[in-house]
């Protein structure tokens, strides 16, 4: 009985040993061992690190809400210009577009698309370079395969734009330096509703005729 009564005494301390181990109070405790810390808790990275930031997408995958990758290489710019708009523009895609123009390209190539942007003014910028006059001349008849080729790769002077803008925005610029260029005579057509964006073209399935002989 007393051997019993021992062990029921020990039982009762270790317990009351292990549950005060287990809550010291609400801002001392201890936590369990972290045996795979780096599971336990995500490494942390520093996005602009030029490591992190140069990281491609994984090959044949396409981020969600972009358009098909474009596979012409700077070099074809004859293959550019038979590239079609894949979007369904709007008057709202066009308004889009101008404003990204004003932003990115409007200090070159000026607000009115006649090469003589603020940084230009005339001779009297800083860039001594007139920049490309893209409302008349030999620049408004580059088709919107052309322009967002060159929007992609860069030309001349001109680098690249393909990290500032993406596909969708590229096209939509090039739609409304073509609505621009000559009075607007090169205007693309519009269609869809025009309180909505662009979605790309997506042609029709081809459909198998059941009647037709093998």
């Amino acid at each position: 009985m007393k051997r019993t009564s021992n062990i029921l005494i020990a039982a009762a301390l270790v317990s009351g040993a292990l549950l005060s181990a287990c809550n010291r109070g609400e801002n001392n405790r201890k936590p369990g061992r972290i045996y795979m810390p780096d599971m336990y808790e995500s490494r942390a990275y520093e996005f602009y690190s030029e490591r992190v930031s140069s990281l491609k997408p994984v090959p044949g995958t396409v981020k969600r809400g972009e358009l098909l990758p474009y596979h012409l290489k700077a070099e074809d710019t004859a293959l550019a210009n038979a590239v079609k708009n894949p979007l369904i523009l709007t008057k709202a895609d066009l308004e889009e577009g101008k404003r990204l123009f004003n932003i990115y390209c409007g200090i070159c190539h000026g607000t009115k698309l006649d090469g003589n942007g603020p940084l230009y003014n005339g001779g009297n910028g800083p860039y001594v370079a007139a920049p490309a006059n893209l409302a008349s001349g030999a620049k408004a008849s580059y088709t919107e395969g052309r322009l967002f080729h060159v929007m992609t790769y860069g030309y001349n002077a001109m680098g690249s734009y393909a990290s500032q803008l993406d596909r969708e925005q590229r096209w939509k610029v090039a739609a409304y330096i073509r609505s621009v260029q000559n009075g607007g005579a090169n205007a693309p057509s519009l269609g869809g509703d025009t309180t909505k964006p662009a979605a790309a073209a997506v042609p029709a399935p081809v459909v198998a005729d059941s009647t037709a002989t093998k």
